[in-house]
């Protein structure tokens, strides 16, 4: 099946399903000389599992372990893989909706494409492909802190319930990464009521580049904010995006949404760090509206596999949101994207990474 590539020189291959033994991914085109060990790579990993406050039941360690690409605690250069082991699968939990395809799934639509799906969890549409994400997302993050460059997401609405302020340090101070103490407590509380409901909320994460140089991008498909898009789109539970004011800036006027330019640079950020898909050396802004999870246990219309018109309430393990463990999966994506970006050789004077400007 095509389609599980991302990136050109920076590039990544996740492989394996919800319920397999296992998935991963292979990152190819990593510079040498990278300090990484497990431990980086963990961090981000422990963020997005299961198991943990306002998330799935399913416990899910998400051990990852080195296959390759790594010496003596450096990058080798060569292809990289990652491993991660499902250790606590329970695919008897689908049984008795085998035959059906669950609304807000890509079961009909992975049907009528390939006459055949994995109905344990969804298989590679399952959201747990994204911990391979998270993964390469890691390695991604260590090659560009060597060059002051940082990628943080935070919730800015959930359930309905919008953030009000914005405190920089309060993120990691609540289980829900957002920057407004008293909203992320009633965020919380609102999770629980729509939980007990037997329903399921959606959100809206922005994620913030810090120490991006001017230059990244390429004219004309292949603009920064084109590539960021593609890459935050390609997680399941997105249906949006945008940079900058987006959609706020069709109510803008032009001397509302210019950036004056002063002789220290930009004085103001209405473009989210992108003018014309080149960076500009300001922080790159991105939003993303994540869609409610799917699988709920309120009753809903379907069809089997034969048509016939169908029930259904979802049983088992799932999210009542895809907040907050989709916060570092938007980090991945857009770390991922930024690193390809690094390794252009129109950023190089000397053609590569190995010398260059911006070369390991």
């Amino acid at each position: 099946m095509p389609g599980n590539t991302f990136g050109h020189l920076f590039r990544i291959t996740t492989w394996g399903e919800s319920h397999g033994p296992a998935l991963g991914v292979t990152v190819d085109g990593c510079p040498p000389g990278i300090p990484l060990a497990v431990e980086d790579i963990q961090r981000d990993l422990e963020r997005r599992r299961p198991g943990k406050q306002l998330t799935s039941p399913r416990k899910e360690p998400d051990q990852v372990e080195i296959l390759s690409g790594v010496f003596e605690g450096v990058t080798t250069g060569t292809p990289l893989t990652l491993i991660i082991f499902n250790r606590d699968v329970r695919s008897k939990d689908y049984n008795d909706i085998a035959r059906l395809y669950r609304p807000g799934h890509a079961d009909r639509t992975y049907q009528q494409k390939y006459g055949i799906r994995d109905w344990r969890g969804g298989g590679r549409s399952s959201a747990r492909e994204t911990a391979a994400r998270v993964a390469a997302g890691a390695v991604a993050r260590k090659f560009l802190q060597d060059r002051d460059i940082s990628v943080k997401a935070y919730t800015l609405a959930l359930g309905g319930i919008h953030s009000r302020e914005f405190h920089w340090e309060e993120i990691d101070r609540n289980p829900l990464f957002c920057p407004d103490a008293l909203t992320a407590a009633a965020m919380e509380e609102r999770l629980k009521e729509i939980r007990a409901e037997g329903d399921s909320a959606g959100g809206i994460v922005e994620i913030c580049a810090k120490g991006c140089p001017a230059g990244l991008g390429e004219p004309v498909f292949d603009k920064l904010d084109a590539r960021l898009a593609m890459a935050l789109m390609s997680i399941g539970a997105v249906k949006g995006v945008e940079i900058g004011e987006g959609f706020a800036a069709a109510d803008l006027r032009g001397s509302q949404n210019n950036d004056p330019i002063t002789p220290e640079g930009y004085a103001g950020n209405h473009a989210g760090g992108i003018l014309g898909g080149i960076s500009t050396g300001m922080d790159i802004v991105a939003r993303v509206a994540v869609k409610p999870i799917p699988s709920i246990a309120k009753t809903q219309q379907t069809v089997d596999k034969d048509g016939n018109p169908v029930p259904i309430s979802i049983k088992g393990r799932h999210d009542v949101s895809a907040i907050p463990r989709i916060i570092p999966v938007c980090e991945a994506m857009v770390l991922l994207t930024l690193a390809d970006f690094m390794l252009y050789p129109s950023l190089d004077p000397a053609g590569g990474w190995g010398s260059g400007r911006y070369g390991s």
